[in-house]
């Protein structure tokens, strides 16, 4: 299905269930000779996978990845690069309740009416167990954009009611990695972090707000009209499970500016053109404009929840469900690395398409 692709120049695919043999993903259109760097791709998986804290899932997965093409004496070859993900902890009974009923707020009931058909346990492609092929595909478009000096850092920036005030350019976003909520305030992740533990406890589940800020992104990358960056940019955020809303730049609080205070006046740097403000976002017209790219990504809480709640079966008829298995009570510390690889993906695909496929040519000026 053309739904399992992303991607124009710098095409990534991806494959599997949540309780299958394996997840992976085929990367396709990466340029031949950029350093293949195999631990950063695990450390990666490593910061998205289940298990690594008490306020995550608890499913047990290692997510050792496999490369089993496209590389070749430590470079990336030019050829499909495929990567294999198994899976080790699935436990299917756990899902035997809602093989003839729908859950409140999940994929069942739309994925039955496209398909006529469903795989169950723990979601299967619409699980965001597929999440984590994306995370590598993502970690090779870092090791393409660090080529250029192109820097993605996402983090946690609100959980339920609790938000950052200061903007990113006053945090310590070195700070994220350094705590299980994945917020550079040390103080306020104490907070998510036990407010966090609190809606679980209660049986219970809360969204939360991921942003992300693109550092040393060139002018020039976007395309017009439809392809435009800040749109591609939008597509990937909300195709991540659980997204709900996406806004970059001043977003939806620009609307109460003046175009007096909101209009980013450039001016000549010591480094080239640059604008007094980025209310922007580093993108105008739909292309970088070489300021910082900055954008909020909006999460719901996680459907399945331990409560009993009234549903439909396949037959339409009432019925009540309780969630079982194992979820995440937040999904938003496991899903900065997420941010970070869709945002990669999408810069990489416009670095090579302003290219225009030329790589050896343009790495060289």
């Amino acid at each position: 299905m053309a739904g399992n692709i992303f991607g124009t120049i710098f095409r990534v695919t991806t494959f599997g269930e949540s309780h299958g043999v394996a997840i992976g993903c085929v990367v396709d259109g990466c340029p031949s000779g950029i350093s293949f760097d195999l631990p950063f791709i695990q450390s990666e998986l490593d910061r998205r996978k289940p298990g690594q804290s008490a306020i995550v899932t608890q499913r047990k997965e290692s997510d050792t990845v496999q490369v089993l093409s496209g590389v070749f004496e430590g470079k990336t070859t030019g050829m499909p690069i495929a990567l294999l993900i198994p899976n080790e902890d699935q436990r299917s009974s756990d899902y035997d309740h809602i093989a003839k009923a729908f859950r409140p707020s999940h994929a069942d009931f739309t994925y039955q009416a496209k398909y006529g058909i469903r795989d169950y346990r723990g979601g299967g492609r619409s699980s965001a167990r597929e999440t984590a092929a994306r995370v590598a595909a993502g970690a090779i478009a870092k090791m393409l954009l660090l080529t250029r000096g192109i820097h993605v850092q996402a983090y946690v920036s609100q959980v339920g009611k609790l938000c950052l005030t200061l903007p990113y350019q006053k945090l310590n976003l070195a700070l994220a990695e350094q705590n299980d909520v994945r917020c550079p305030d040390p103080e306020m992740a104490d907070q998510m972090i036990d407010y966090i533990k609190s809606v679980r406890k209660a049986g219970d589940t809360i969204g939360g707000v991921v942003s992300a800020v693109v550092t040393g992104c060139p002018a020039g990358l976007g395309e017009p009209v439809f392809d435009r960056l800040h749109a591609d940019l939008g597509k990937a955020m909300l195709s991540i499970n659980a997204a709900k809303g996406f806004e970059y730049g001043s977003g939806f609080d620009g609307v109460t500016m003046n175009g007096s205070v909101h209009n980013d006046h450039w001016e000549m740097g010591p480094e080239g053109p640059r604008t007094t403000t980025n209310y922007s976002g580093g993108i105008q017209g739909g292309i970088s404009n070489g300021m910082d790219i900055y954008f909020r990504v909006a999460f719901k809480p996680v459907a399945t929840i331990v409560s009993a709640q009234p549903s439909l079966d396949a037959d339409l008829q009432p019925v009540e469900i309780t969630g079982k298995g194992r979820h995440d009570p937040c999904v938003v510390p496991r899903a900065v690395p997420i941010v970070e690889a869709m945002t990669a993906l999408v810069l990489a695909d416009h670095l090579l398409r302003a290219a225009a496929g030329n790589w050896k040519a343009a790495s060289s000026e």
